[in-house]
């Protein structure tokens, strides 16, 4: 029972997380940080060229979104089954 209190406490937390800075400012804009960075190189240094530019830029924003799900998806996913395959590994060890 004590297992479902912890749980039950960091799902409300959870919660509470998500849903605060959503409330604390309705009209705020979805910003990524290499707009962020690109603002303040312009203001520190006006005359500043970039090295190089991006091979293929997405069509619209939205499909940049996507592919960055579809990046973090992956990743995450080749970090679980790597958990995954070294707790059965784990386990395989054990049980001999």
């Amino acid at each position: 029972m004590k297992t479902f209190n912890k749980n039950l406490i960091l799902i409300a937390l959870l919660i509470i997380m998500v849903i605060v800075p959503l409330a604390i400012n309705k009209n705020a804009e979805f910003g990524g940080a290499d707009g962020e960075a690109e603002g303040v190189i312009v203001e520190v240094s006006p005359n500043y060229e970039p090295w190089f530019s991006s091979i293929w830029e997405p069509p619209s924003g939205e499909i940049e979104s996507l592919l960055f799900a579809l990046q973090a998806a992956l990743g995450a996913g080749i970090i679980a089954y790597y958990f995954g395959f070294m707790k059965g590994k784990r386990n395989s060890a054990d049980n001999r």
